[in-house]
């Protein structure tokens, strides 16, 4: 049985990706880059802010130095109105509790983001203590380092990632880790292409890990 499950943030354990997605497209517009909601999904999910930026700035948009900052403060005022959790996330933390697996979250977002999301849905108690960000890592994925710090810190020999974007699931595989990609709304086989179980539910997983 798997000794750890490392979850991704956004969009794993909270729907925050539309959202997200929705603040960046209008603020890339005021700074001189169209973008629609898909073409900026499928650019920046999964990328680190620095990454985002540069990206950005290559196709055209004239970001100010302070860019990264404007935008966390923009999405951080959003974010507060409210942001459901992904279907089936409590009743999967409850399960991992109750079965004794150890779990933790990483992701290339920064703290103060996750204080937010999953503050206001009951889970920053629970995730607080054992979370692993690109912003304080100071490297983030794809590059596997943050599962590999994860994995030691936890002592576990057979973890597994559940994730939802490309660089998630890269930094997954090249960690020698097993991954579950988080794919509802379809979009699967470029995450299967890369090496990980596509799932669309939630309650997929218990089954796949034998809980």
């Amino acid at each position: 049985m798997h000794d750890l499950v490392i979850f991704d943030c956004d969009g794993v354990l909270v729907d925050s990706e539309p959202l997200s997605n929705q603040v960046m497209v209008a603020n890339l517009a005021r700074h001189g880059l169209s973008l629609t909601a898909d073409e900026c999904h499928r650019i920046f999910t999964g990328k680190t802010m620095p990454e985002v930026q540069d990206i950005a700035r290559g196709l055209g948009a004239d970001l100010p130095e302070n860019w990264i900052a404007e935008f966390d403060a923009e999405t951080d005022t959003h974010l507060r109105q409210g942001v459901p959790l992904v279907p089936g996330i409590s009743e999967l933390l409850t399960l991992l509790d109750e079965r004794r697996v150890p779990f933790c979250v990483a992701s290339n977002g920064g703290p103060d983001k996750m204080r937010v999301t999953l503050g206001q849905n009951g889970l920053w108690d629970r995730f607080k203590d054992v979370m692993f960000s690109a912003y304080t890592l100071g490297v983030g994925k794809p590059d596997p380092t943050m599962f590999l710090t994860a994995a030691k810190q936890f002592g576990a020999s057979r973890p597994v990632v559940i994730e939802d974007s490309a660089s998630g699931v890269t930094a997954a595989i090249r960690a020698n880790m097993r991954c579950l990609a988080y794919a509802p709304h379809g979009g699967g086989e470029d995450l299967a292409q890369l090496g990980a179980e596509v799932i669309t539910d939630m309650a997929e997983v218990p089954a796949l890990l034998g809980i």
